[in-house]
């Protein structure tokens, strides 16, 4: 298991979770990260949602304009 402080949790598989309403998410992969932001669309699969997304054009720390 492999825990990024910013994004999911990875897991080496197959891999099944119980979600809070009882139903059980299964995967057969090798490894899959799950979600532990929530704002994931496929839940609680992570699909990146976590990640910071900045419009173009848009002045950064580095290089404020």
């Amino acid at each position: 298991m492999f825990v990024d402080p910013q994004g999911p949790i990875v897991v080496e598989g197959p891999v099944e979770i119980v979600l809070d309403d009882g139903t059980v998410a299964r995967s057969d992969r090798f490894s899959v990260a799950i979600c532990t932001c929530r704002r994931s669309r496929t839940y609680p699969w992570c699909d990146t949602s976590h990640r910071r997304r900045e419009r173009n054009g848009r002045p950064t720390e580095e290089g404020k304009r």
